[in-house]
């Protein structure tokens, strides 16, 4: 099976193309380190050869999918798990949300009790 990438690719900001060309820099010198061909790559990753050499590119038109393939490929599949395994700004947005004070349940009347009822209907006790 090989895939198939989308027709049109995302528009980035200069700074996370910039994030995806060294990656693709970083996937190929790993390829290239284990002496693995383009072509070794694409077969045993599933892929066609453009589409590797789209990876190594950093090509953003290419799927995550695709990438994790190479990675694999490359014995890399485990980095995965170090993307976004830091969050310190979302455990302070966390964190400031767990100081808010919770609201306090709306206040029922109060019953009368049993004396005041007796009061009321003008029995003595």
């Amino acid at each position: 099976m090989v895939a198939v990438m989308p027709a049109k690719a995302s528009i980035l900001y200069p700074s996370q193309a910039k994030l995806l060309r060294e990656l693709g820099q970083r996937l190929r010198d790993a390829r290239l380190r284990r002496r693995f061909a383009v072509s070794l790559v694409a077969q045993r990753a599933d892929l066609s050869r453009p589409t590797v050499n789209k990876v190594e590119q950093g090509d953003p038109a290419v799927t995550m999918g695709s990438y994790l393939r190479v990675m694999a490929v490359l014995g890399l599949e485990k980095d995965l798990t170090l993307l976004a395994a830091q969050d310190p700004v979302g455990r302070r947005l966390q964190d400031a949300q767990l100081a808010t004070p919770r609201r306090a349940p709306k206040a029922t009347p109060p019953t009368p009790s049993a004396d005041e009822s007796d009061r009321v209907s003008g029995k003595e006790p």
